[in-house]
């Protein structure tokens, strides 16, 4: 067996004693990387060997353990639509960061779970130029809607009248899809999902309606897509900001010590491993629990 063969092997141990210890009712899989398309049937093979038997085996919740700093939207579309297909509850464990793409991810959770080191992003999507490179579509249409103000009110310089001529239109507004396309899976998540079980105001404890929840979500995704507020693409948003700014409830688990140390065990292990591997993307869930050996772990059906 390889050492590369064996490392995984540990960490998907670890996996498992992270899931008994702390989601036992759940399958855990964790997501380290960034969020393109060739992601999705990596995803694909990890995930249905668990999916395909959960229903036999009792279990219709799922613990995504995420690291990004993001990526393509519709490849997350995807992969929440493929998860939910066998999952009624889903977890996100945050234990570094998931920014941009993984921040829209994230919001797809019945429940988010960070710490004080823990951080979400401006959902700022991700695509691919035509050189191949990939770039924060909300930067490049501020830039672009910028130069188009100065050119109306005759300040724009050479350089920028330049810059604005060489604008490929079909690309701009493919930018703008993916912005629109994030805004909308954002607001769409959250009532569905995040939003589900809430039925009362904290403070007035009035009365939650289908309105109300829209209305909130529409609230953070209009905080979350403002540039102008964060200044910047990499911003790290603590939950501090998540749950004062925007009032988003995040499970903080910075008080317990246990989850806390076992969080960043485990992080560190799939970080070192992602990048001895020089793997672009790590995906890994527990061993695969068949029916039988499921029933044999036996908390699981007690």
């Amino acid at each position: 067996m390889s050492l590369d063969n064996a490392m995984q092997q540990y960490i998907s141990y670890s996996i498992g004693e992270y899931r008994s210890k702390f989601f036992s009712s759940c399958d855990c899989i964790c997501y380290y990387g960034d969020i393109y398309f060739g992601a999705i049937s990596i995803w694909k093979h990890q995930l249905e060997p668990h999916a395909i038997t959960a229903k036999q085996r009792g279990v219709n919740e799922l613990v995504i353990f995420l690291y990004t700093t993001g990526g393509s939207v519709e490849s997350v579309e995807k992969m929440v639509d493929m998860t939910r297909r066998f999952y009624e509850k889903v977890y996100f464990v945050i234990p570094n960061i998931a920014m941009s793409a993984g921040t829209i991810w994230a919001m797809s959770g019945d429940k988010i779970y960070m710490n004080y080191a823990s951080s979400l992003g401006p959902i700022d999507p991700q695509v691919q130029s035509p050189d191949g490179k990939w770039v924060p579509a909300l930067g490049y249409l501020d830039k672009a809607n910028e130069i188009i103000k100065k050119s109306e009110n005759g300040s724009v310089t050479q350089a920028e009248l330049m810059m604005l001529n060489q604008l490929d239109l079909a690309q701009l507004r493919r930018y703008e899809q993916a912005v629109e396309l994030s805004i909308d899976l954002l607001k769409k998540w959250l009532v569905k999902y995040k939003f589900k079980e809430w039925q009362k105001t904290e403070t007035s404890q009035k009365e939650v309606c289908e309105e109300d929840k829209l209305n909130r979500a529409k609230e953070i995704a209009k905080k979350l897509s403002d540039n102008k507020k964060w200044h910047s693409h990499g911003r790290m948003i603590g939950i501090e900001v998540l749950t004062s700014e925007l009032k988003l409830l995040i499970d903080d688990f910075t008080d317990n010590q246990d989850m806390t140390v076992s969080t960043e065990n485990l992080h560190q292990l799939l970080i070192e491993f992602m990048y001895k591997s020089r793997n672009e993307v790590l995906i890994l869930a527990t061993p695969y629990l068949s029916v039988a050996n499921y029933d044999n772990e036996g908390d699981e059906n007690e």
